[in-house]
């Protein structure tokens, strides 16, 4: 069981990582530049097909393909958005068109991110970004439950590395083609690309109805659009880093680059800094939207007929699916290998057109590979030493009312699954227990009031100097702490995509997400009651601890007796800041502050005298601090 949820963890929550390049703002942004960047004569052709790709759909889609500046609450979805839904809301044009058209869900996707792109906008602080992210992305999952997880089967959205620095341009685009090579998005754009231009050439056949007109003109431009997606991915640092290394180095190295940013070259030699999702500045659109507009220009030049390329009629029959109706079904999402031929080798170099212009990978793993970056994700081994603090009510007994302090020490064995901020900032899949020991030091009441045995101190303490065993376990949860235990027995058998599901968004706050993490200049705040528990076990080591109780005799003396006693006391923490967290190849390091809340609950205890007094000890109630030092090997 144990087993099942790390692993649901694992895939569900990396899955929602390891897809994204640029944020769905940040794609429309490109496309709609692209667009305004083409000719006036090609630019006409576009609109004249739009204007027929939505007829029976204009409440849907508005009068101009694509509208510069969107109102905050948009209600139509324009083409300039169709390659941001692309890939990250869809897994093929059939579906994303289908998203485009039907669903009402694509219209709350649309504001949120049209408000996210605000938010981002007015950003200055690197918290304040953070913190916009993680509200964006808590949002489409509620709005797109299949977002976190809809394209983490393979580097679909990622440049191969290359083999060597001599590699041109056409070797490397011959070998991201080949039939069986792993999937990639230079072949996924060309798949489509191709596709799309054999569709719209179509539409120069005499005869079509003006049904037949208007099927073809929206496959085709869904075609493209979705292709325009990967081409835009491109661009983006993360994904030109290379996809090689186990996934925490994956992620990290795409998480780092996309952040600070990656300089290159394109294959036409000139000179680029890249950045990437939820990090693009207005001049990093100018590259991408100068190969979408080229890419454009062959789909509209395709349409009219233009060919400057050997007259290709795109009459390869080697290849299926060119000269259909609707648009294309290849699911990127469940395909790890190029299912076959992608394009004619006549029109390599139509494609080298648009390739030259887009930016030269990383080298493979070995000599001149670029420096990798790991993220904490992974099993990990990790001590946890710690200190803390409780106010407590009173004693065991119930005629100790008065309030106490008692501080801590102890150390942790720490194992578990680090999937820490994986998504996000806000994102915290961790799970782990630990085992380990503390040491007490005793309270600072006595067990009296008497003012004559304050002078004892220590030794008549209301609880005295006392160790323990404790034991810590964390896991975050859907609706309820434990939730996703039940779900690994009563859900994962029949649905483990249900499972998965729950999983993710449990790491990503939950249903209610309260638990999310809140960045801020000094550090990461979370509200996590119910992710956590520690237990400490009292006095079930060699020997019971011992306790002063006061207690009257026959003739109402008042006296003291020393119980045998065992206790378990519960912490729930409520609050954590993390003030900092540091990380390298293969260990962490943060200091964690829990505010949290304590039973310390009596369940045995045994009187020496004869005949033995009877007793009704109380739990104790408390509240407390606990500073941890967070130190992890991941293996």
């Amino acid at each position: 069981m144990y087993r099942i949820i790390v692993i649901v963890l694992t895939v569900g929550v990396l899955a929602c990582a390891s897809a994204s390049a640029w944020v769905y703002p940040e794609h429309r942004d490109i496309a709609v530049a692209a667009v305004l960047k083409l000719d006036s004569a090609r630019r006409v052709h576009l609109d004249s097909l739009w204007s027929w790709a939505r007829i029976g759909h204009e409440t849907r889609l508005p009068s101009s393909i694509v509208i510069p500046e969107l109102p905050e609450q948009p209600n139509y979805i324009d083409w300039g958005a169709w390659p941001a839904i692309g890939g990250d809301h869809s897994c093929s044009p059939s579906q994303m068109l289908e998203t485009v058209l039907n669903t009402e869900w694509i219209l709350d996707v649309a504001r949120i991110t049209e408000h996210f792109k605000r938010e981002l906008l007015a950003a200055k602080h690197q918290a304040k970004r953070l913190n916009a992210l993680r509200d964006q992305d808590l949002q489409l999952q509620r709005a797109d439950p299949e977002y976190a997880t809809r394209a983490g089967s393979n580097n679909v959205h990622f440049l191969l590395a290359r083999t060597s620095v001599s590699t041109s341009p056409r070797v490397y685009l011959e070998g991201s083609l080949s039939q069986g090579g792993e999937i990639n998005a230079l072949a996924v754009y060309i798949w489509y690309h191709y596709r799309a231009m054999a569709k719209i050439s179509q539409l120069r056949s005499p005869g079509l109805t003006e049904v037949q007109r208007n099927q073809i003109a929206l496959a085709a431009l869904a075609d493209e659009a979705f292709g325009i997606h990967f081409l835009e991915d491109v661009y983006a640092a993360g994904h030109v880093a290379g996809t090689w290394g186990n996934a925490s180095l994956r992620k990290g190295t795409h998480d780092y680059y996309n952040e600070h940013g990656y300089e290159t070259h394109t294959w036409a030699g000139k000179p680029v800094v890249l950045m990437g999702d939820a990090y693009m500045r207005p001049e990093d659109i100018e590259a991408p939207a100068h190969a979408v507009r080229i890419s454009l220009e062959q789909f509209v030049d395709a349409f009219r007929g233009v060919d400057p390329y050997a007259g290709h009629e795109f009459n390869d029959r080697e290849i299926e699916g060119l000269f259909m109706t609707e648009p294309d079904t290849l699911n990127v999402c469940q395909n790890n290998d190029i299912p076959g031929k992608i394009a004619s080798s006549e029109l390599m170099p139509q494609y080298v057109s648009v390739i030259q212009h887009t930016p030269m990978p990383a080298l493979k793993a070995g000599y001149g590979e670029l420096p990798r970056f790991r993220t904490e994700l992974g099993g990990f081994i990790g001590i946890a030493p710690f200190v803390r603090g409780a106010g407590w009510d009173g004693g065991f007994d119930p005629v100790q009312t008065s309030a106490l302090g008692i501080a801590s020490l102890g150390m942790n064995l720490r194992l578990g699954l680090g999937l820490d901020g994986v998504t996000s900032e806000a994102g915290d899949g961790l799970v782990f227990i630990e085992f380990g020991i503390a040491h007490d030091n005793a309270s600072t009441a006595n067990f009296s009031t008497d003012s004559a045995l304050a002078d004892y101190g220590d030794v008549l303490a209301a609880i005295p100097s006392r160790s323990s065993f404790t034991t810590r376990i964390r896991m975050p949860f859907y609706v309820i702490p434990g939730d996703l235990i039940l779900g690994a027995l009563l859900i994962a058998p029949f649905s483990l995509q249900t499972y998965t599901q729950m999983a993710v968004v449990a790491g990503n706050g939950g249903v209610i997400p309260w638990q999310s993490g809140i960045a801020t200049d000094f550090g990461r705040f979370q509200f996590i009651l119910g992710r956590e528990v520690g237990v400490n076990f009292y006095g079930f080591g060699s020997g019971s601890q011992k306790i002063l109780v006061p207690y009257q005799d026959d003739e109402s003396n008042q006296l003291a007796e020393l119980l045998d006693l065992r206790s378990i006391q519960v912490e729930a923490p409520i609050v954590e800041w993390r003030p900092f967290r540091t990380f390298s190849v293969d260990q962490s390091s943060s200091m964690v502050v829990q505010f949290y809340g304590a039973a310390d609950i009596p369940v045995y205890w045994k009187s020496h005298l004869t005949p033995p007094t009877t007793y009704d000890l109380k739990t104790r109630w408390g509240l407390g601090v606990r500073v941890a030092f967070d130190w992890r090997y991941y293996y």
